[in-house]
């Protein structure tokens, strides 16, 4: 039974879609863009990560899984499994693998998982129906040129006629006197006209523009043929004693400390006890149902995060 899409669907929805026992797909919603250099426009959207330290089963994807394909709560965890070890035997022997629709899988040099989210599908439901769009620039200066031309050409046509007689040339010189002045002035408002021109078309271009993004948001719908049902958890609760611990300290400030870089590295299920009788804060990278489970996140923890994490199993 094929998750990918049941994944995509929930990725929609919710901020942190965890498979379990292979990781977390997370979500970091990301700003509108403009690039000055190409005038390009790119929406809202949602940036995937993923996290291979987040596998406990949080019970999200196995009820979505069971109420779309009419099964039970068990036989959806069991296909879920089934998919997971699949995944693990590809990377494993070709080095990568893909999941549709959300991203790119391989090793690196130190044999750690690199994801790889893919560009073309954006999960920020308000982004719907959005792509980019390119807005042509507005060249000022081909329009300055011309207007600068058509003043000079207006000004080189100014007839200035000289004649032997000394009264007609005195009338003539005058009359060609108050041309040039009238000349100077027409140029003057020529240039004004052109810079009003220039910030009409600005201000016209910017305005287009403004409403194409305004349209393509008021009219972007999100619409989904069969709407995804209500989500009601029923993981049975179990007893998780055996804990991996990040360290136990004296001082109370430094436990919270300590606890909530765990958080910010992703640690959802990480948490403080209570002071114990040697008078110590203990923190916990998670507490796990069964000690081969605890073991495994205990040696990945060591080999990628903490190297003095060690396992406690608490008594009933």
């Amino acid at each position: 039974m094929k998750i990918e899409q049941y994944i995509s669907q929930l990725l929609y929805r919710y901020q942190c879609v965890t498979v379990p026992g292979f990781g977390a797909f997370l979500t970091e919603f990301q700003s509108a863009q403009l690039d000055e250099n190409s005038h390009s426009f790119y929406p809202p959207k949602k940036m995937i990560s993923f996290n291979p330290f987040i596998k406990n089963n949080d019970g999200l994807l196995a009820n979505h899984l069971a109420e779309a394909e009419k099964v039970s709560y068990e036989v959806a965890v069991n296909a879920i499994q089934n998919e997971v070890s699949h995944w693990k035997t590809k990377i494993q022997e070709f080095g990568n693998f893909s999941i549709k629709n959300i991203g790119d899988f391989s090793l690196n040099s130190e044999r750690n998982i690199v994801f790889v989210p893919v560009d073309q599908i954006n999960y920020l439901k308000e982004s719907f129906g959005l792509s980019s769009f390119v807005s042509p620039a507005v060249k000022r200066e081909v329009h300055r040129e011309i207007y600068k031309e058509e003043v000079a050409q207006l000004e080189e046509t100014a007839p200035i006629a000289f004649t032997p007689e000394k009264r007609r040339s005195y009338t003539f010189l005058k009359y060609a006197a108050v041309f040039l002045v009238s000349a100077g002035i027409a140029g003057t408002f020529g240039y004004k006209f052109y810079e009003k021109k220039i910030a009409e078309e600005t201000l016209l271009v910017q305005t287009t523009v403004q409403k194409k993004v305004n349209q393509k948001i008021q009219e972007a719908t999100f619409y989904i043929s069969n709407p995804l049902p209500s989500v009601t958890l029923t993981v049975p609760s179990e007893k998780m004693p055996y804990c991996v611990v990040a360290g136990a300290f004296r001082i109370e400030s430094n436990a919270e400390e300590q606890y909530q870089r765990l958080l910010k590295l992703g640690f959802a299920k990480a948490k403080r006890l209570a002071l114990n009788k040697n008078g110590l804060f203990p923190v916990l990278y998670g507490s796990y149902s069964s000690y081969a489970e605890a073991h495994q996140a205990m040696k990945d923890i060591r080999k990628l995060d903490n190297k003095d994490a060690w396992l406690l199993i608490e008594s009933e």
